[in-house]
């Protein structure tokens, strides 16, 4: 049975069985003797998105107390739900967002300087910020989220595709009463450069 550590781009954490291309954490969120989710949903401000491959570490997921593994669909899926890469198994990608971080908002882009804005950006109390789509959906850049009554879309080439725990999927036009799921300075470091890891079913279906 899958455990409830698959993180979906409005930051719910749900138990099914695609992991993704990544994985990171937000401090320790489980129970390791029952491997369960507790019911706080995070206990750091750095929520980081990670490699699922590092030196050839293997780890017992959810079996210990460093912290709780989660995992995302793709790089998109884990910005839309506040995270960013990590400074330690993702450098050279975590430098790139920093500088893409400070062109874009014009603020500091050391770790706790970003964090503190994330953790404002991406949170309504308990429940995940959804913010006023401000542009178009065509000015949007590549990477950035949305969010409707009826789904959750990837934006690439002004275009929105579905997010499912599979992949993306083409949306037959353009979804009614969106609002942005995407942190605004995540958005803005997305505008001044940085390129997410998408999956590859976006790219396959940008391509068709």
């Amino acid at each position: 049975m899958p455990l409830q550590n698959r993180v979906l781009p409005d930051g719910e954490i749900v138990a099914i069985p695609e992991r993704g291309l990544f994985t990171g954490n937000r401090g320790i969120l489980h129970d390791p003797a029952r491997r369960t989710l507790l019911p706080r949903r995070w206990t750091s401000r750095r929520w980081i998105v990670c490699t699922r491959s590092w030196k050839g570490v293997r780890r017992d997921v959810m079996g210990g107390r460093s912290w709780t593994e989660l995992f995302f669909l793709d790089e998109a899926t884990a910005l839309a739900a506040g995270h960013r890469p990590c400074f330690y198994c993702r450098r050279a990608e975590a430098r790139r967002f920093q500088a893409a971080w400070v062109a874009g908002t014009g603020g500091a882009g050391d770790a706790d300087a970003m964090d503190a804005v994330l953790h404002a950006e991406r949170l309504d109390g308990r429940a995940k910020r959804r913010h006023e789509l401000q542009v178009p959906l065509r000015e949007l850049p590549d990477g950035a989220m949305v969010a409707a009554a009826d789904g959750m879309f990837a934006i690439l080439a002004g275009r929105p595709w579905r997010w499912t725990p599979g992949g993306y999927h083409p949306a037959p036009g353009v979804p009614g009463g969106l609002s942005l799921l995407t942190p605004p300075s995540t958005v803005r470091a997305l505008a001044a450069g940085y390129r997410p890891v998408l999956h590859p079913s976006l790219g396959d279906a940008a391509d068709g």
